[in-house]
């Protein structure tokens, strides 16, 4: 198990370092440099001025490879291209955490409902029950967070006035963005937790273990879905990666002031420091969460640890 875990550290600043060079690649290949956008045309001083303060007086690889992320990382002050009184580091301390608070919501609620549904639907299989969470799920999946939030906006706060439509700080305020940014994910969760479910509980050792007279709660909660968990955690990395990368849209429609708004605005205004900072963070966290995933996989399947002991 321990060489297992090494061998998927160690991996993981080549797997970031391989998503940066990409990001810095496609940049590069993009026409012009970004710092002459804006409302007016800057004087050719000045331009020159701004070209030596984001250090493009240097080759690109060097620049994007050492010089900016050495700002970015240990001297904290490389600067934004549209934002002249902030650095990338301080956008980010503001921005991120309300990012990292709504995607740990929304995950936690993706799981509960996904896992729960898929339990209830395949110990009912063919009854009222599995065809109404089959048809939920569904929907989850068909449609998109966008037609979900807006749907949420409507019913839930302008009709009923149960919950804020927008905002951050409070506890109410993130049920709905949370709830809409979890709906898709927990939509494939619950389809592949009844799917498992039902594989595992026509397995031998599910015989046995009824034969032995436990109860049915037993076996399907300790016994069948111990092992059907297995597919769900595959998904939960690149899943945990795109709820925490993907609220951009949510955080639009709720008015939430998290990294969606920079991100969006600096590729529309071609900001490259802040464009390769947050595919730096966000990079890390697909890693991140593959990388626990790949751990726990260790943990809930012993035929992993075998393996690693190669």
């Amino acid at each position: 198990m321990l060489r297992y875990a090494l061998r998927r550290v160690l991996l993981f600043p080549v797997v970031l370092l391989g998503i940066y060079a990409g990001a810095v690649l496609l940049l590069s290949a993009t026409p012009g440099d970004g710092l002459d956008t804006g409302g007016k045309e800057l004087p050719p001083e000045v331009l020159a001025e701004r070209r030596r303060a984001f250090n493009f007086d240097q080759p690109w690889l060097v620049r994007c490879f050492w010089t900016w992320p050495k700002r970015l990382l240990w001297d904290g002050d490389l600067p934004a291209f549209q934002y002249d009184d902030w650095t990338v580091v301080e956008i980010m301390r503001t921005a991120l955490p309300v990012s990292l608070q709504l995607g740990t919501i929304a995950f936690g609620l993706a799981v509960l409902i996904g896992v729960s549904a898929g339990v209830i639907a395949a110990a009912y299989r063919g009854r009222w029950l599995d065809h109404a969470a089959l048809g939920v799920t569904l929907v989850g999946i068909s449609l998109p967070s966008f037609v979900v939030g807006s749907a949420l906006v409507i019913i839930a706060g302008m009709w009923m006035h149960i919950v804020p439509v927008g905002g951050w700080g409070r506890p109410e305020q993130a049920l709905l963005p949370g709830l809409t940014l979890a709906l898709p994910f927990a939509a494939y969760i619950a389809r592949l937790t009844r799917a498992a479910l039902l594989d595992a509980l026509s397995e031998d050792f599910i015989r046995t273990a009824r034969a032995k007279g436990l109860s049915e709660r037993r076996v399907l909660l300790d016994h069948a879905l111990r092992n059907a968990l297995l597919p769900v955690l595959s998904y939960l990395g690149p899943a945990a990666a795109s709820i925490f990368t993907g609220s951009f849209v949510v955080e639009r429609i709720f008015t939430i002031p998290g990294m969606g708004t920079h991100v969006v605005e600096s590729i529309n205004n071609r900001d490259q420091t802040l464009i390769l900072a947050t595919v730096l963070v966000y990079g890390a966290l697909l890693s991140a969460c593959n990388l626990a995933v790949d751990l726990l996989y260790g943990v809930v399947d012993p035929r992993v640890r075998l393996e690693g002991r190669r």
